[in-house]
């Protein structure tokens, strides 16, 4: 992570990225937020600063991994955001954080992602032949052109991604109690492989406020619909702080009185 504390701030924001993206996607988003967020870009291995490192295959040992580097930044208010694998990584980092009786999230923020218990239509791309992987890349719409232009980039790229495809494809699925954590869904109108009839079934893994948000754009709106997507997240951030102050003051005054 990139971030110097700021004892000034109510919330950190803990972003994990998509498929193939790293900390560089969050590095403006302090400017768009409340000032009284601070925005840690979570840094996984295989990229940026972290490049020399092998990224992670399975989404158990990067949450595990994930647990053990963050849990010193979680001693004040946190919540955590998450963007297609990043919302996997961030969900199942919650409920490890239940397992090990840890702090847990004020608020989940899942953004282009299915309800977890929905099994992947797809079948696995992430073992494909080179030519194969690539148009799958290229359907999905998320890589850059000069992937595909630059073969001394595709040589530095594909198998990061490959590594992160597989987190995600080989992720399976345990029940769980829901979480006592409050829930909000982001999902793009015109994301063709998370429908809002998969965003509902997010709302089966929170016993608390659970919320749908929709947003122009396919599964990358926050990137193409970027300032209205700010605007609404600023606006949940805002609640989540608001909430959180009046849990807190109630189970204090609730202290009190025993």
């Amino acid at each position: 992570m990139y971030q110097k504390c700021d004892p000034q701030a109510q919330l950190r924001l803990f972003c994990f990225p998509y498929a193939g993206g790293g900390a560089l996607l969050f590095r403006d988003w302090h400017a768009e937020l409340p000032t009284s967020v601070e925005v840690y870009p979570v840094q996984l291995p295989g990229r940026g600063n972290r490049m020399r490192e092998r990224p992670f295959t399975n989404l158990s040992g990067l949450v595990e991994a994930a647990a053990a580097e963050l849990l010193p930044y979680f001693d004040k208010p946190f919540a955590f955001f998450g963007h297609s694998m990043g919302a996997m990584i961030c969900f199942e980092l919650t409920r490890l954080l239940r397992r090990i009786n840890g702090p847990l999230p004020c608020h989940l923020f899942v953004s282009g992602s299915r309800a977890p218990q929905l099994p992947d239509p797809h079948p696995p791309s992430y073992n494909l032949p080179e030519p194969e992987f690539l148009q799958r890349l290229r359907e999905m719409k998320g890589t850059p052109a000069a992937v595909f232009d630059n073969p001394e980039l595709r040589q530095l790229v594909l198998p990061l991604v490959r590594a992160d495809f597989s987190v995600c494809q080989t992720y399976v699925y345990l029940e769980e109690p829901p979480l006592d954590v409050p829930l909000t869904a982001y999902g793009g109108l015109n994301d063709k492989d998370v429908s809002i009839d998969f965003l509902e079934l997010w709302r089966r893994q929170t016993n608390g406020p659970f919320m749908i948000r929709l947003l122009p754009g396919d599964h990358f709106f926050l990137n193409t619909a970027s300032q209205y997507f700010f605007q609404v997240l600023s606006q949940d951030l805002t609640t989540t702080l608001r909430d959180f102050a009046s849990r807190s003051s109630h189970s204090r005054r609730a202290s009190a009185r025993y």
